[in-house]
């Protein structure tokens, strides 16, 4: 089974048994934002997380399976057409020209790990509507010349 099947039954099942992404997570003991890119096909997970996930879920065993494999990671383009995704890309396309500029002026010549990296996402109540904060805690790497 791919990696991408996996997660069209995951997401299936998961509303099926009416979990939230955060119940999931608890269950398996793991950070929430790292949990469901793994169950989305993102990140490989333990046997023993994969198989708890998929009992939970009522999964069968060719899914934890698949959950365990490495990914080859790429942008596929149908993901730019999703509103929230867009955005995202839209918003490093605006900025990051500047964080890259401001980690170089702060931290050197480098860049921000996304593999010694956490990301975690958080609301912020404001007068003119809820806020979303999303932040990216990556390791400094310099270039090593």
């Amino acid at each position: 089974m791919s990696r991408r099947d996996a997660a069209a039954l995951v997401r299936t099942a998961r509303v099926r048994q009416g979990l939230t992404w955060a119940a999931i997570a608890q269950a398996l003991d793991a950070p929430l934002v790292r949990t469901t890119a793994a169950l989305l096909g993102q990140h490989p997970m333990s046997a023993e997380q994969a198989e708890t996930a998929c009992a939970l879920l009522g999964l069968e065993d060719a899914v934890a399976e698949a959950l365990q494999q490495q990914p080859a990671r790429s942008i596929d383009p149908e993901l730019l057409q999703d509103p929230t995704i867009y955005r995202f890309s839209e918003a490093l396309a605006v900025y990051g020209p500047a964080l890259k500029e401001l980690i170089h002026e702060e931290f050197g010549d480098g860049i921000m790990s996304a593999i010694n990296f956490k990301v975690d996402i958080a609301r912020r109540a404001h007068p003119d509507g809820d806020r979303v904060v999303v932040t990216f805690d990556g390791k400094f790497l310099d270039y090593r010349w």
